[in-house]
């Protein structure tokens, strides 16, 4: 086992607290007993490879996280994690290119669970592009899609039902944060909280992400009504698939499709 890795029986037990579970709700969910169950939590017992794969499932812990738990009970990893340049990842990016372009002319970006955006259609370029003017903004900011958002030199001032998004937007980030503890979620939000004061989100009841949040944008004479949604493209055996995520907006009035429209060459 790596020196820097948790002992796997503390990360079985974090995770379990994590989800509110005693050890006999956890053994009775992976068909194990209590015994075997505490013996592994406390180290007593080293679990199998198939053990610690079928304990993950039972508590729903990430792709990424299940390597981890691999690695500290002395195991290969069993997910593929490669970076999405990556030659092996040709067929997801292709994916990911077939996506955005059909959504096309409305906005689409692909995002990773830190919300960095890895890939955008020509509709969302448009979008940003006529939001936030100023090139040095876009380039401080890069790819964090939650910094262009909130940065007030970027498209905050122009989000008309402000208050909305970021209600939504902590919502989801602190449902990530729970679901997903390792994630970054948690340290996203004190990012964002920095561009000025936002809803005491520790405090907020979290219940499912909500399935579309409108957008409505205005500057100057233009005016454009989205409904946005996200969506998972994952896949049980790929950390970076399983992670992504497909953000896509659709408007909600004629104006703004035709708008959306008027870009096509």
């Amino acid at each position: 086992m790596r020196r820097d890795l948790e002992p796997v029986g503390h990360l079985v037990r974090h995770w379990r607290v994590n989800r509110g579970l005693s050890q006999l709700a956890l053994a009775e969910r992976a068909e194990v007993s209590t015994r075997h169950l505490s013996f592994v939590e406390t180290g007593k017992s080293a679990p199998s490879r198939e053990m610690v794969l079928v304990l993950a499932s039972a508590l729903d812990v990430p792709l990424r996280e299940r390597n981890r738990w691999l690695l500290a009970a002395g195991f290969a990893p069993v997910y593929r994690d490669e970076n999405l340049a990556a030659p092996e990842m040709g067929e997801l990016r292709r994916v990911i290119d077939l996506v955005l372009s059909h959504h096309d002319p409305f906005p689409a970006m692909a995002v990773d669970r830190a919300w960095n955006v890895l890939a955008t259609n020509a509709g969302a370029r448009r979008v940003i592009a006529s939001f936030v003017a100023d090139p040095a903004v876009l380039a401080e900011v890069g790819t964090r899609a939650m910094h262009l958002l909130f940065d007030p030199r970027g498209l905050r001032p122009y989000v008309v039902n402000w208050i909305e998004i970021v209600r939504a937007t902590v919502e989801r980030l602190r449902h990530e944060a729970l679901e997903d503890p390792g994630g970054g979620a948690d340290a996203l939000l004190e990012d964002l909280a920095r561009y000025g004061p936002l809803p005491a989100f520790r405090e907020i009841l979290v219940g499912p992400p909500r399935l579309l949040i409108p957008v409505h944008l205005r500057r100057d004479d233009l005016e454009l009504r989205f409904f946005t949604t996200i969506a998972s493209l994952g896949t049980p055996t790929d950390v970076i698939a399983h992670e992504l995520r497909i953000e896509t907006y659709y408007p909600v009035d004629e104006a703004t499709a035709a708008w959306a429209r008027s870009g096509v060459s």
